[in-house]
């Protein structure tokens, strides 16, 4: 499928590539422990400088989810569920993404899910698929 490349910066190469190693990599604070996403340079709430991307355990809960029916390019298929996915144990971090694996109109709010990755290039997109 065709899609918009994101720009890679230091802040967020290791979140695009760490599928690579099967990792969702998510930043965060040394100093005082807040994750942060989108990435970022400086920790929003103590403005340390000493931030890194560290795995995250790459599971989650559908808070919101949306199906998409609309055919945005010839290639893409439809119908399919996209939903905004809070991360286990990263207070406060969303992802919106993909839903893969599973019947589109099945997926519901409070369902959980775990990380899986769609290599396009060098880049590793995460898409989540329903916890067996």
């Amino acid at each position: 499928m065709t899609r918009v490349m994101p720009e890679i910066t230091q802040e967020n190469e290791a979140f695009w590539t760490g599928g690579a190693r099967g990792e969702l990599m998510i930043t965060r604070c040394d100093d005082c422990g807040h994750s942060i996403h989108p990435p970022e340079v400086i920790c929003p709430l103590c403005l340390s400088l000493s931030v890194h991307a560290r795995p995250a355990t790459g599971t989650g809960t559908v808070i919101a989810r949306t199906i998409n029916r609309q055919q945005w390019a010839p290639e893409m298929k439809v119908p399919f569920a996209l939903a905004i996915v809070e991360l286990d144990g990263e207070p406060g971090v969303r992802i919106t993404a993909p839903v893969v694996e599973c019947d589109p109109e099945a997926v519901a709010i409070g369902d959980r899910l775990q990380v899986v990755f769609e290599q396009t290039g060098d880049l590793w997109f995460p898409k989540f698929r329903p916890i067996a």
